[in-house]
């Protein structure tokens, strides 16, 4: 078969991340339609992971599973177009704190209603019985991969 639906052939590791990209991606399409067309995908490894008082470069990171350079320049790519402010952190002068601004926060508020939409879309399609299902199956599968 061409595609992936109906494959016995697709490992789970991709068929995991395939199933997270077009969520992702259809996500960040309908963030567009709501206002925050210079958003990207990509973006979501600092506002997936970003405290509400804010959160430390480097921490940020270390959560998404990347360098910190990279996230550096995420987060200065979201500064740019007014969704985190970094300065100084109080209590470490050293460290950059990335925070929120209030743009920064109706996206997350727009990305989280995005995604619960996007969810209740494959309880309709799947049923509630098979998404309660699919959830239990995926937690086993994380707890037995930590």
């Amino acid at each position: 078969m061409s595609d992936a639906i109906g494959r016995t052939d697709e490992r789970l590791a991709q068929l995991f991340s395939a199933a997270y990209e077009q969520m992702r991606e259809r996500i960040y399409a309908r963030a567009r339609d709501c206002g925050f067309a210079d958003l990207r995908p990509a973006h979501s490894s600092v506002l997936r992971h970003i405290d509400a008082e804010g959160s430390r470069v480097v921490t940020l990171a270390e959560r998404a599973g990347m360098t910190k350079q990279s996230m550096g320049y995420l987060t200065d790519s979201l500064a740019r177009l007014g969704y985190v402010a970094i300065g100084p952190d109080p209590s470490d002068g050293r460290a950059k704190l990335v925070r929120l601004t209030g743009r920064g926060e109706e996206a997350v508020a727009t990305l989280t209603r995005l995604s619960l939409e996007a969810e209740a879309e494959l309880r309709d399609a799947l049923g509630a019985e098979r998404l309660a299902g699919l959830r239990a199956a995926m937690n086993e599968v994380l707890a037995v991969l930590r």
